[in-house]
């Protein structure tokens, strides 16, 4: 308890540098995930992508980034035991926050998208082998997680697929795609407005403490669906047939009406993604906090104070800006070409799988759904237009993620130890 007392402004800033670094880990890789089909499609420009994502998610990550987070991820970790040496706790969240900033940084120099959810759990697995023992992890929710590995990509491919055929079959296939495309986007718009109010809603406002039934949750995101439609529908009608681009791309004033669809998909899921994988970053940050300014007092959540949420907003978006490019390339370029229609089918399939995993309580990664919608899109256009040695490297760096997390948590625990102890 000493330990804590003499060294609790270090603590403090420890906490504080290291949560930073995992934040810029989360928006060089995972935030480039969620504006990659936007980016590839040609939708937006990366500058537009960074500029929309610094928007979006910082207000997400600030405004519905939780004033009250589980500190122990998912409950990975049973922290009761460690009431008698909390200082134990405290090097576990340091080295589990340094450990997957680390692997987030290898990753993300490397342009694999990897899961930041995965990485930062690998690495409190790790500290809690060695930190408390074997026992203390909660392996059934480990394997759940690995499942989630082979469900969530499969689940978002298949939807992924699905929506693609829909817009092969009613547009893209037809005598007058413009035309068709002019009657069915708008309805596509509002289907896209749904989902990610819906993903919003579910995952993201509960942490301000507006607790919403299902029932309004889904009339909520159905009236924000039918406002985006609207304004979507006005945008369309603005959009004129270009012959000169037609002649190098039959479908290029079809994907411009796309164009439109992806820049709201943009900005909705930017806003998602930050209140909802900000915790990555600052749930363990909140957890040393709580520790620290409560004497050695180990709570299973903490209040978030305000300072802990701008910290993972601002890394977020540094990150983007700093190295979000390269897995951006990777998603959105180099799995499968993708335009406007394509990429929407993947972000959309994307997020309608994060809400069906929010309502069965499945976890999952928001990389792994996006890469499996991504893979369905390229498969609905069949095997030849997907690049397999890119996906081959992409799934190994999955598997190579939880003991990556846990390995350099392990390193970093003992260092930190022997450093304060």
């Amino acid at each position: 308890m000493n330990i804590i007392l003499e060294n609790a402004t270090i603590f403090l800033i420890l906490a504080g540098i290291f949560g930073l670094f995992m934040a810029w880990g989360i928006g060089a890789n995972d935030v480039a995930n969620a504006m990659a089909t936007s980016v590839g499609s040609k939708a937006l420009t990366i500058k537009q992508a960074i500029v929309i994502a610094a928007i979006f998610e910082f207000a997400g990550a600030l405004l519905a980034g939780g004033q009250v987070t589980a500190t122990i991820r998912k409950g990975i970790i049973d922290a009761k035991v460690l009431e008698s040496s909390p200082e134990l706790l405290i090097y576990g969240m340091l080295a589990a926050l340094l450990a997957a900033g680390c692997w987030l940084l290898i990753a993300s120099l490397k342009g694999w998208p990897v899961s930041t959810t995965h990485s930062i759990v690998g690495a409190l697995v790790g500290f809690a082998i060695v930190g408390i023992g074997i026992e203390a992890v909660s392996w059934g929710k480990v394997g759940f997680i690995v499942m989630s590995w082979v469900i969530s990509p499969v689940l978002a491919g298949v939807i992924a697929y699905a929506l693609f055929r829909s817009v092969q079959k009613l547009i893209l296939d037809t005598d007058k795609p413009f035309e068709m495309a002019q009657r069915y986007v708008p309805f596509y718009i509002f289907l896209v407005g749904f989902v990610i109010s819906l993903v919003t809603l579910v995952k993201g406002l509960k942490h301000v403490g507006l607790e919403l039934s299902s029932a309004e949750n889904y009339f909520y995101a159905a009236m924000i669906g039918l406002v985006i439609m609207f304004f979507g529908k006005m945008a369309i009608r603005k959009i004129k047939v270009s012959e000169s681009l037609n002649k190098d791309f039959h479908y290029a004033s079809v994907e411009k009406v796309f164009g439109v669809l992806m820049v709201v998909t943009a900005c909705a899921m930017a806003f998602a993604h930050g209140s909802n994988d900000v915790a990555n970053a600052v749930g363990p940050v909140a957890a040393v906090v709580g520790i620290v300014q409560s004497g050695g007092e180990i709570a299973q959540k903490s209040a978030m104070s305000v300072w802990i949420l701008l910290i993972g907003g601002a890394g977020i978006v540094i990150g983007l800006m700093m190295y979000g490019y390269k897995v951006m390339a990777t998603v959105g370029h180099n799995i499968t070409e993708l335009t406007p229609s394509r990429g929407f089918a993947a972000t959309l399939a994307a997020a309608t799988t994060v809400v069906l995993a929010s309502g069965t309580g499945i976890p999952i990664s928001t990389t792994h759904t996006l890469v499996g919608a991504v893979l369905g899109v390229g498969l609905a256009r069949g095997m030849a237009a997907l690049n397999l040695t890119v996906i081959r490297n992409i799934f190994m760096s999955w598997i190579i993620t939880l003991p990556a997390g846990a390995i350099l948590a392990i390193i970093f625990f003992f260092i930190l130890k022997s450093i304060f102890s």
